[in-house]
């Protein structure tokens, strides 16, 4: 076998090893290196390759060209036992340039032992390079083929074997990019699928380009996929076909979308058939298509209405505001008017949106009918500014049109009335004749109220049975005036309501503009109050505000304000004022009187709270509050011996109607542990008349207690012997009205009598309260009153004076 031209030149080196001359000759770098790669001898082309003089290159002056791992590999190879060694050494080169190879062939010179080597250099920089350029290559469009949306692969057409596929191709299949390359198109894609296709392969094997789409099932249901494939042939050099190029894309989406795109069509086609709306296409403003609605709305036939302009069916003080948004294309929906084919106004809505259809822009219009939308939109206001069962205007509308009017008559210098009417004791209606009765009566009294006023004035209905009336223009006070007598005459006339005859009467306030408010909210303010008056001077009747009057109603708002509290701050406190018997002055009770200590009016009577606390309800929690000091006052006294007669407590009508009052008072004697015998409770004459429900067991039940009855105000309310007599009364009190004028006025005289004669008949104690004189005291002593009670015998007095009275009065 000949020698290779390395071995040559090796051998060559290696027999002039020692002649300087023919190693210039031999071509290549040579290099006559030590074990240890330190160079002995190198020859003219390594210093021309290298830069290096012959000089620098000796010893390891040549190592700094090789990279360390090249310098590492070297020495290795040069330090074993071979004779011969081949391997690639790596240039350093400046940081940013290519790297460079060379190619090392080595031979140990002599025989055996560790002798020097022989090497020849040879730079493959430039092979290095385009191999590894080929390879990033051949990298980069492997890469590209598998990354691609598409399934690719070349088959060979003499035998069909497969020269190539990328990734996606071979794994759709179950294969992988080698284990799929000489497999044929059958085996690849099966008999079945093989057997479909094979006509498009034959189609390329003769050198015809060609494309076709299949459709994929899919497993479990789910949709099904549309791949298109195209066969592309390769030609030789000869021009004959050695190969099928393959591609394959997935076009589902597309004929997913083109499928959607058809049925979008097909419901719009029915929802603009089916649509109760008209919807419009145009093109450039011109007419393309429109539903039946849209021709029923507009009258025209729909030939009648393709080709023209949009615009001619838009009524024309709305053209331009329908130009603007067809001309700024935008989406949106607004309120406009068509003209109907005989000339009718109708208002409508657009709603317009910009759509693609048959491949074109086009603008869609949805045209709605809006007058069923605005006649009820007018019937809802209606409804919301009047009461629906009078008809009239409602509070809201009144409050409206009396801000506009009060600012009108304000800037044109007219004063105006406001009437305030509420209709008396209305409730009376609703609970004795139903509901229904009191509408009628209602419907009624708003009829004859605009039947006075003029049409000028505004009358509302504020609520339940409460009226307002605002008498505009320059109304002066005896215009008011005579305005509220013809209401008071025509509301309070008779009528009939469902075959009854009913007559119900008004009570008026008046509050005049500007004088009593310059604000709605304050002349109805004092309207109301005015009306409060007309009710508290007797009601069917009228009344102008009166600042006094409002302020002292102020007053008594604020008192009750401050009542609410009074009770949890403990200002409430009892006095005791005694009550003796007439002849010897001996001590025979005393009566607990409420007091309130207000921090800043000092000390009340019960005139002045006990009103506002009923009608606060406040008199339920207050009264057991008294009941409970004068039950732990009278057992405080008969347990430090100081006294043993009862403590009378008075009952407002709220308290003894409570249903629990009988337990609440049994309760108060348990937790005090008082006799009964030491409690008396005073009702007034007019509870006993108004013969309230349960009042003879609800008696019965206190005597059973051992609770001591008294009735207080005697003489004021006209009560029967009957009902004394059926009653379980322990004590009877003449009132002090007809204490007080005694014993000169002759008709007090005789009433006190007549009241004394009836206790002594029916067995019942008598005692006399508020008495002040001794005139007085000796008069009721010799008719043999029982007992006595006032200021003649001691004022009322705090517990600790109380206390003081009763240590110091002989045979107390």
């Amino acid at each position: 076998m000949p020698a290779s031209p390395v071995h040559e030149a090796l051998t060559a080196a290696h027999c002039a090893a020692d002649d300087e001359a023919p190693w210039d000759a031999l071509p290549g770098m040579l290099l006559l290196l030590d074990a240890d790669a330190g160079a002995l001898h190198v020859n003219r082309a390594f210093t021309s390759h290298t830069g290096l003089t012959p000089q620098a290159a000796q010893g390891g002056g040549w190592h700094g060209l090789l990279s360390e791992p090249s310098l590492a590999a070297l020495r290795a190879a040069l330090g074993g036992d071979a004779r011969t060694v081949s391997l690639e050494l790596q240039w350093r080169t400046a940081p940013g340039m290519p790297p460079r190879w060379a190619d090392c062939a080595a031979q140990r010179r002599g025989d055996g032992g560790r002798g020097d080597w022989v090497c020849l250099l040879h730079d493959v920089s430039a092979l290095k390079q385009a191999a590894c350029g080929a390879r990033a290559q051949a990298e980069q469009l492997r890469l590209l083929a598998d990354t691609v949306p598409a399934l690719i692969a070349c088959y060979r057409t003499a035998d069909d074997a497969c020269l190539f596929a990328n990734r996606p191709y071979a794994q759709a299949f179950g294969l992988d990019e080698r284990s799929i390359l000489g497999r044929t198109v059958e085996q690849v894609v099966g008999s079945a699928t093989w057997q479909r296709i094979r006509p498009h392969v034959e189609a390329a094997r003769h050198g015809r380009s060609t494309r076709y789409e299949r459709r994929l099932e899919t497993p479990d249901g789910a949709p099904p996929r549309w791949i298109e494939v195209d066969l592309v042939p390769h030609r030789d050099d000869t021009g004959e076909v050695d190969a099928c190029f393959v591609l394959v894309s997935d076009i589902t989406r597309h004929r997913v979308a083109e499928l959607a795109a058809r049925e979008s069509e097909e419901r719009l086609a029915k929802f603009m058939e089916a649509s109760a709306e008209g919807i419009v296409f145009h093109r450039d403003g011109v007419i393309v298509d429109a539903n039946p609605a849209a021709c029923a709305l507009t009258g025209y036939a729909l030939e009648a209405m393709l080709g023209r302009r949009n615009l001619d069916f838009i009524a024309p003080d709305q053209v331009a505001k329908v130009s603007a948004v067809m001309k700024q294309g935008l989406e949106t929906s607004y309120e406009s008017a068509i003209v109907d084919k005989h000339g009718v106004r109708i208002p409508v809505e657009f709603i317009v949106r910009t759509i693609t259809r048959h491949g074109e822009r086009h603008r869609m219009t949805i045209v709605r009918d809006l007058r069923d939308r605005q006649a009820a939109q007018a019937r809802i206001h209606h409804l919301a500014h009047h009461d629906t069962l009078t008809g009239l205007p409602n509070r809201l509308a009144f409050m409206e049109q009396l801000d506009h009017l009060m600012a009108l008559a304000d800037a044109g210098g007219r004063t105006m009335a406001l009437l305030f009417i509420d209709l008396d004791h209305f409730k009376r209606v609703n609970d004795s004749l139903g509901h229904l009765a009191g509408d009628t009566l209602l419907q009624t009294v708003a009829q004859r109220i605009t039947a006075v006023l003029r049409a000028t004035d505004l009358v509302a209905r504020f609520g339940g049975d409460e009226f307002m009336v605002l008498l505009s223009g320059d109304t002066r006070t005896d215009d008011a005036a005579d305005v509220a007598r013809k209401l008071l005459a025509a509301i309070e006339a008779p009528l009939q309501v469902e075959g009854w005859p009913l007559s119900v009467t008004p009570s008026i306030g008046i509050a005049m503009f500007p004088r009593d408010g310059d604000t709605p909210a304050q002349l109805i303010k004092h309207a109301d109050t005015a009306m409060y008056q007309a009710k508290a001077r007797g009601r069917a009747t009228y009344q102008f505000f009166d600042a006094a009057l409002a302020a002292s109603a102020y007053d008594a708002l604020v008192m009750e304000g401050e009542l609410s509290e009074a009770l949890a701050r403990g200002e409430f406190v009892l006095y005791f004022q005694p009550q003796v018997h007439a002849r010897d002055g001996r001590l025979v009770g005393a009566e607990a009187l409420l007091r309130w200590q207000h921090p800043t009016r000092g000390l009340l009577g019960p005139d002045a709270f006990v009103p506002l606390a009923e009608r606060q309800r406040l008199m339920l929690p207050l009264g057991r509050w008294v009941l409970q000091e004068a039950a732990r006052a009278a057992r405080r006294w008969a347990d430090a011996g100081l006294s043993a007669v009862p403590v009378a407590v008075n009952l407002s009508t709220l308290q003894f109607q409570a249903p629990d009052f009988v337990a609440s008072v049994e309760q108060v004697l348990r937790e005090t542990g008082l006799p009964g015998t030491l409690l008396e409770l005073e009702i007034t004459e007019r509870m006993l008349m108004d013969e309230l429900p349960g009042m003879s067991q609800r008696l019965e039940q206190l005597k059973a207690l051992g609770v001591g009855l008294s009735v207080d105000d005697f003489g004021t309310g006209w009560s029967s012997l009957a009902q004394l007599k059926s009653m379980p009364i322990d004590k009877m009190k003449i009132d002090r009205a007809f204490v007080t004028d005694l014993p000169e006025e002759r008709d007090s005289v005789a009433i006190v009598r007549a009241i004394i004669q009836m206790g002594r008949s029916l067995g019942i104690t008598v005692i006399a309260e508020g008495v002040e004189t001794e005139a007085q005291r000796a008069f009721l002593a010799r008719e043999h009153c029982d007992e006595l009670q006032g200021e003649a015998i001691s004022p009322p007095l705090p517990g600790r004076a109380f206390e003081t009275w009763v240590a110091r009065v002989p045979g107390a």
